[in-house]
């Protein structure tokens, strides 16, 4: 059987850390076991800190997405727009209205040829 050993703590700490143990493992000594472990082979230092925490990371995400949106916004309206808008006018044809060139001479208006005349009796 493993003996134990008594350490001092004060006691806003000691009542923190039984209720820690009570609620994620079976003994004091298993919690503190784990806790040392995980510092161990992490190697971190309970001192420094791990980073932004998810709340600051998801926070920055959404200004950088909102950034994002604003840029494609601007270039929609000032680039995408005004292009689409050139092209289109470059590709819609319209018949050119047929002007007689300056140098064409006019042709003269052909009578229209009568099918029936009436027939002229010459007598002598």
């Amino acid at each position: 059987m493993d003996s134990f050993i008594g350490i001092r703590f004060k006691k806003e700490t000691a009542k923190r850390f039984q209720e820690f143990s009570r609620t994620h493992f079976k003994s004091h000594t298993e919690a503190l076991t784990t806790m040392l472990d995980f510092f161990f082979y992490n190697e971190i230092s309970p001192k420094e800190k791990l980073g932004p925490t998810g709340r600051t990371i998801e926070a920055s995400i959404k200004k950088r997405i909102n950034a994002v949106i604003a840029i494609m916004r601007d270039m929609e309206k000032t680039q995408t727009k005004p292009t689409v808008a050139m092209i289109e006018s470059l590709f819609q044809t319209e018949e050119p209205k047929k002007k007689p060139l300056i140098l064409e001479k006019k042709t003269l208006e052909e009578k229209p040829k009568v099918r029936f005349q009436e027939k002229q009796n010459h007598t002598n």
